[in-house]
């Protein structure tokens, strides 16, 4: 990874007339004085894969970059486990890892007890149910469902852990923001609370909106978790994470299902009937690949499972005419659709990307109460 190159566009960015430039001036300044009063090596980052902490890594690069050295030295960082991980997520954290030289500790609690984490900042009230944020992830032997243990003080033990390891990290860089649950009454520096490890909470992108959050990670192209592609918005445990409701894509003139046989009529019974295997535009428009066959009338032939009916027009109860390869040219088999709905595929939902999410309110949308979820 080229760190002049992510100096350069950020500063750029900051500079600039973009509607952005403001707040991340402003990020990068927070960042600054941080490091000109502790420098790098008493300063940590807290990330944990999620859209928020992969900004102000980005962010943190940036000023290291310009500031500090010519030269990139580990980053030092902190992740704090959450029961029941996304894959996708640890996939994330260990390429982030390496692109970024991340000298990560994973803060695992060692007692038998393994208390839910939630992403709560330290120093804040420790709430009496989990409720949850968008930053963390678990380990994979933790397995058991979030519940409505003390998330708060999973966080302080794991604090404590990482204060007895590094006792020289005197700041930890939150992405904690004004909308997140706790983040009402933050400013960009805090101190933890009495019985709390001793660490100051640098907030630098503690204005930043939903909106900018993905304004900057598409504007510089900055990598982040595939799972935010696919409708979440706001990431935790796999117990209580869904992909957000209001990025579901709607077709009210469809179901999410494919046909599970058609029956094929032919203006000549006697025809063998192929349909070409990437069919040429029609009413359907592009129907993906799949073969019909028929030598009579009443010939029933089944949908191959991988058809992708979903970019297409909805299954209508016709689906033709088809253009074939058959030995008469004139030919035409007309499909129509059978018992679509007690024996046909079940195609998952779809989701837009979560930048397209236009009410930030409705971040955490896709998040639920702590129980498991039996099915997406």
């Amino acid at each position: 990874m080229d760190y002049q190159k992510i100096a350069s566009d950020v500063y750029n960015l900051a500079e600039s007339d973009d509607p952005i430039a403001p707040i991340v001036r402003e990020a990068l300044q927070v960042i600054e004085q941080c490091l000109g009063q502790y420098g790098q090596d008493h300063v940590s980052l807290s990330f944990n894969g999620g859209k928020d902490c992969t900004v102000l890594l980005h962010l943190y690069a940036a000023v290291l970059a310009r500031k500090v050295s010519s030269t990139h030295n580990p980053i030092f960082a902190l992740y704090i486990p959450d029961p029941s991980p996304f894959s996708a997520l640890e996939e994330f954290i260990k390429i982030s890892t390496q692109d970024y030289l991340l000298d990560l500790f994973t803060c695992n609690l060692s007692s038998d007890i393994q208390l839910p984490v939630e992403s709560v900042t330290p120093g804040v009230s420790t709430p009496s149910a989990l409720k949850g944020s968008s930053d963390y992830i678990g380990h994979s032997l933790q397995t058991r469902p979030v519940g409505a243990a003390r998330g708060g003080e999973g966080m302080r033990r794991a604090l404590e852990l990482y204060k007895l390891r590094f006792p020289d990290i005197q700041a930890i860089l939150v992405g904690t923001r004004r909308t997140d649950p706790h983040g009402t009454t933050l400013s960009y520096r805090n101190v933890t609370d009495p019985g709390w490890p001793a660490f100051e909470r640098i907030n630098p992108i503690i204005n930043w909106a939903y909106s900018d959050i993905w304004t900057f990670l598409r504007k510089l192209k900055v990598p982040y978790c595939t799972l935010y592609d696919e409708g979440y918005t706001s990431l935790g445990s796999t117990y209580n994470t869904l992909p957000n409701p209001a990025l579901l894509v709607k077709d009210s003139n469809s179901s999410h299902t494919l046909p599970s046989s058609l029956t094929v009529v032919a203006n000549n019974p006697n025809a063998m009937c192929f349909v070409e295997s990437t069919p040429p535009k029609s009413s359907l428009n592009d129907i993906g690949p799949f073969t019909i066959i028929a030598d009579n009338p009443d010939q029933i032939c089944l949908a191959d499972p991988v058809s992708d009916l979903r970019e297409s027009e909805s299954p209508r109860s016709t689906l033709g005419p088809f253009q074939v390869l058959v030995s008469d040219p004139n030919t035409q088999c007309q499909g129509e659709v059978n018992d679509r709905s007690a024996n046909g595929v079940r195609l998952p939902p779809r989701y837009r990307p979560a930048y397209e999410l236009q009410d930030g309110t409705l971040e955490r949308a896709g998040r639920v109460s702590g129980r498991v979820i039996s099915e997406i």
